[in-house]
């Protein structure tokens, strides 16, 4: 990937032109009704405010995403023993993608000129899933709340000029964690934060943890796209390390993190940015998710989180690995 670079207060900057043809977006329009009275893609299915959905991730010995699995190859348990499995969907199904854009001085040019190849993205999810986009600089705003409008997210990437006295990344990413609580969704849905950002913390108030123990209980995964910034060092160009938990947004959430360009290229006024096979190893990433789901039923409405355990069943498959993005439930988890 190339790009040319910027000078700012903070460092050498190189954000881009994308060069993309920008998609038409034919999304159907789905309600925000009640979980309860759901409809599913395809059939039309009745999901009851019991029902639990556990995202997991499949590896190979070398680490590599399995998508080829089924939900027999699956087995769900909890402390009462095992459990049915009454609902199964591959990552790309239906998900509630959350942009949380950097909007300080030094992240604002870059990623405007990203929102093609982004939103180009969620048209490839499927029927019934929802975008919605948030600001983050010295101040946190929800500017898009979930929606299937893709014009709406597409304009809200456009933000104008303004002073900024810093840049609270992690008070953005606790808030786009909150952000699914209450937004209408599904229980089933695939909850996706993409944080693009140039990495350096400078206000926020809330700790890397607490965001990342929030997301975790909340099944949330976070993929993090990194524009360092760049500074002399020693004669050279070095890119300037991010604050501390940057990266383990989204090491510890079952994301992945990408770091956008080099020196050669910050230094190349000509250089060019395509996020695009960025996006694609994201829509990749998730086709070798999955999300399980099953009723709790009435032993479990006591309000008390219960440990839920996913394994796989196959002999066949004993060298795989099963990460689980949700280890825990109670009944309030798909009320929220």
């Amino acid at each position: 990937m190339a790009f040319y670079n910027r000078q700012s207060k903070r460092g050498l900057r190189f954000p881009s032109r994308l060069v993309i043809a920008t998609n038409l977006f034919a999304l159907c329009l789905v309600g925000l009704i009640p979980t309860a009275q759901a409809q599913e893609p395809g059939d039309v299915v009745r999901v009851r405010t019991d029902l639990v959905a556990v995202p997991v991730i499949v590896t190979d010995p070398r680490g590599r995403r399995v998508s080829d699995l089924q939900a027999a190859d699956f087995a769900v348990r909890d402390e009462r023993g095992p459990l049915k499995i009454d609902y199964f969907a591959f990552g790309t199904e239906r998900v509630a993608l959350l942009f949380a854009l950097d909007t300080s001085g030094s992240a604002r040019e870059i990623i405007e000129r990203q929102r093609a190849a982004a939103l180009a993205l969620f048209v490839r999810f499927g029927h019934g899933s929802r975008i919605a986009v948030l600001h983050f600089g010295d101040l946190v705003r929800l500017t898009i709340p979930f929606t299937s409008n893709s014009e709406a997210a597409l304009a809200s990437f456009s933000v104008g000029a303004r002073e900024s006295q810093g840049t609270a990344i992690f008070d953005g990413a606790a808030a786009a964690v909150r952000s699914f609580d209450g937004s209408g969704g599904f229980s089933t849905e695939r909850r996706i934060v993409i944080l693009m950002s140039d990495g350096l913390d400078t206000l926020s108030s809330t700790s890397y943890r607490r965001v990342i123990d929030t997301a975790q209980a909340r099944g949330v995964s976070f993929y993090v796209v990194h524009f360092p910034l760049f500074t002399p060092q020693e004669g050279r160009l070095v890119p300037r390390p991010p604050s501390k938990g940057f990266r383990a947004l989204a090491d510890e959430t079952g994301g992945r993190y990408f770091r956008i360009g080099d020196a050669k290229s910050a230094l190349d006024p000509h250089a060019k940015v395509d996020l695009a096979p960025v996006f694609q190893a994201i829509e990749h990433d998730l086709r070798g998710q999955y999300v399980l789901g099953f009723y709790a039923g009435d032993a479990t409405r006591d309000a008390l989180p219960h440990h839920v355990e996913v394994n796989l069943t196959s002999p066949r498959n004993r060298k795989l690995k099963v990460q689980q993005l949700k280890s825990s439930y109670t009944l309030q988890d798909n009320n929220e």
